[in-house]
């Protein structure tokens, strides 16, 4: 299975530290966040991910190169002439280079969550995302957890069938109409998560789990 990371978001929220520094480069425990998630996607089983990226977006490829001082093969899918498409459309541009069923993260969450290289959607379902409890900036949540009628927070965590793009046209494209399309069409399944996650929207947001993380490690690293 391959994976994805979503990386090509311009990071208006966390100026002025992305001003001359894409937000996937900076750092967490003094490491850049994408690294972290290679690392992590590496430990996990995947050999193949695939970058999204748009604002200063050279400056992520000239970082990490092929891949292969991490162990594994990173295929960059350039959105700079274009602008960030949104995540569909992002998808859809690299899609020639995801496999059948595969894994999409936001590239602006710190977690500790273990991902499967051996995901298999239910049948009939286009996707398959993980939830997290809502955070104070989305106390009414996004998706409703399987089996409940809780809602509960999208944590930019998910697996998707290649099915579920294949229609769409090249071109800015957001994804959460495709997700609230499949709830009605019964295609989309949830699961929970209640571990470590952080969503580095903002600098404040970023200092605060960087002195967690100071004080606290997680075992996993």
């Amino acid at each position: 299975m391959t994976a994805m990371i979503l990386a090509a978001g311009l990071g208006t929220r966390m100026r002025p530290l992305t001003n001359h520094t894409p937000k996937p480069l900076l750092k967490v425990g003094g490491k850049p966040l994408i690294v972290w998630h290679i690392e992590q996607l590496k430990s996990d089983g995947f050999s193949t991910i695939i970058i999204n990226v748009a604002y200063l977006g050279h400056k992520i490829i000239e970082y990490l190169g092929d891949g292969s001082r991490y162990g594994v093969k990173l295929i960059f899918s350039d959105e700079q002439n274009e602008g960030a498409l949104e995540t569909a459309g992002g998808i859809v541009k690299a899609l020639e280079h995801l496999s059948e069923t595969f894994l999409v993260i936001n590239g602006d969450i710190w977690t500790d969550f273990t991902y499967n290289s051996n995901f298999k959607l239910k049948k009939e379902a286009l996707a398959h995302l993980v939830l997290i409890d809502n955070p104070e900036h989305n106390l009414k949540g996004d998706f409703l957890l399987s089996n409940t009628q809780k809602k509960y927070t999208f944590s930019g965590i998910g697996y998707y069938s290649k099915e579920m793009f294949r229609s769409l046209n090249y071109g800015k494209s957001p994804l959460a109409p495709l997700l609230f399309k499949a709830v009605e069409d019964k295609q989309l399944s949830t699961e929970y998560y209640n571990g470590e996650w952080y969503d580095i929207g903002t600098p404040q947001r970023l200092e605060f789990l960087n002195k967690n993380f100071l004080k606290k490690p997680l075992a996993r690293f």
